[in-house]
């Protein structure tokens, strides 16, 4: 099997790491790999935010709900959905300035940029390093707005903390790859397939685990009444609208 491929299917959570930098030759080869994606129309519309120093780190650490690799990773990499660089170029080239104030823009952007996020785990890990994914940098945008001085039509939309694994876990369980794949027409879930697709994930011990600790029946109720709840939900979409209409992707 190809050593690319068979390190994207050896990927792990990384969540602690050993106190060692990362080399500046290994961080241009991720950045290269980073940038080197697929684009909408190649306008490479993201920007990439490289946090080593420690201070930022525990100013944004809060937002982060302190979790331990937000502070004890030696590279935090923060992924923008970005329309302010090539706006200014549009306005540089006496172009109308207003074309991309709306929604369709801002999926445009934030495609690239978790295509440019996606890129950089897989050339660190390939590399020999550990990542790990804080989804929590969609849940308070505007905090990490101030933070990271960021301008109109730019927008937090992915956060990997990286360096060299001081833990190896076991690898998170997964669906069946027949659960996501559809072959020419996408084929509704039916009852039936359901608990066939989810058999296996529901017994696993960590789900076991998971069920004990939380006092739940499945590995669904854990979700929805326990993780991404109804009102938390609600809560950060409410703050994601803001602040997509404050840095100007909706009217």
């Amino acid at each position: 099997m190809n050593d690319l491929i068979q390190t994207m299917l050896s990927h792990r959570s990384i969540r602690v790491y050993q106190e060692k930098k990362i080399p500046p030759e290994m961080l241009e080869q991720i950045s290269r790999a980073a940038c080197s994606g697929s684009t909408m129309g190649n306008m490479q519309l993201f920007s990439i935010i490289m946090t080593e120093d420690k201070q930022k780190m525990r100013e944004m650490a809060p937002y982060h709900f302190n979790q331990s690799m937000a502070t004890n990773a030696p590279l935090i990499l923060t992924f923008c959905a970005d329309f302010n660089r090539f706006n200014r170029y549009c306005a540089c080239r006496g172009c109308e300035t207003d074309a991309y104030d709306n929604l369709q823009s801002y999926h445009w952007a934030i495609t690239d940029a978790l295509i440019a996020a996606q890129n950089a785990c897989v050339a660190a890990e390939a590399l020999g390093l550990g990542i790990c994914w804080l989804g929590t940098i969609t849940y308070q945008s505007e905090a990490f707005i101030r933070v990271l001085h960021l301008p109109e039509r730019v927008l937090p939309v992915a956060c990997i903390s990286m360096g060299y694994p001081a833990e190896q876990p076991e690898m998170t369980d997964k669906l069946p790859i027949e659960a996501l794949i559809h072959r020419e027409i996408y084929e509704d879930y039916t009852p039936t397939r359901i608990n066939k697709l989810y058999a296996e994930k529901e017994k696993h011990p960590n789900t076991l685990n998971l069920l004990k600790e939380n006092n739940a029946e499945n590995l669904a109720q854990i979700f929805v009444n326990h993780r991404y709840v109804k009102k938390d939900n609600e809560h950060f979409a409410e703050q994601l609208l803001a602040s997509l209409k404050k840095q100007k992707f909706m009217k």
